[in-house]
């Protein structure tokens, strides 16, 4: 009916920021557009609230981050080094499980048999695992080859440890190299004088975690 006023009239936009505002402080994850969507009343735009509130952070103490799909609250990143302190590392990845996990960070989707063939050698089942546990690499979906083999990707818990909005923001070879991550020595069999290695020379044989 023509002129009918809505059954549910949106809080006002100042009031949806606050709300939006107050999900995000008290979430321990970053949350999705749907999930806030979930939790606002109807009719509420949380898109436009998220917009709002990343102005409203610039150049603050904390500012408004994308993490994958979802949004969280973080340190600026410029005062990240008032939040450091000295603690015993508890847990530290083998070389095996870091060179895999970097392996999948900039192939993903990739597939077991691929990253054993990036790496040159076989990559343990433990290695992966382990991977899983910490919430760093997760299993995609399975590719449509003969055997039908299962893909592994990293997980937003990933993007959020290291500061990425998307493994897009990985750091390409300038900045792996300025950082002294890359190896210039040439693997055995390379012609090229210099080529880069980002895992120095291959293993030899099953790995052992």
């Amino acid at each position: 009916m023509s002129g009918t006023p809505p059954l549910f009239t949106p809080p006002p936009e100042e009031d949806q920021e606050r709300m939006v505002e107050a999900v995000l402080f008290a979430a321990s994850v970053p949350v999705t557009l749907a999930e806030l969507a979930g939790r606002l009343p109807h009719g509420a735009d949380p898109a436009a609230a998220l917009a709002r509130l990343a102005h409203r952070y610039q150049g603050r103490g904390i500012k408004l981050v994308r993490v994958g799909e979802a949004w969280a609250f973080r340190t600026a990143p410029d005062l990240g080094f008032l939040m450091r302190r000295e603690v015993v590392e508890t847990r530290r990845l083998s070389r095996a499980a870091l060179e895999t996990l970097a392996i999948i960070a900039y192939h993903e989707p990739v597939t077991r048999a691929e990253i054993e063939e990036i790496r040159g050698v076989a990559v343990s089942r433990g290695t992966l695992d382990a991977l899983i546990e910490m919430g760093w690499v997760r299993l995609g979906r399975r590719r449509q080859t003969p055997g039908r083999p299962v893909t592994f990707t990293v997980t937003p818990t990933f993007l959020d440890h290291f500061g990425l909005e998307t493994t897009r923001d990985l750091p390409g070879l300038k900045e792996l190299r300025a950082a002294g991550l890359l190896e210039s020595r040439p693997p055995p069999d390379a012609g090229d004088e210099g080529q880069p290695s980002l895992f120095g020379d291959p293993e030899e044989g099953e790995e052992e975690d």
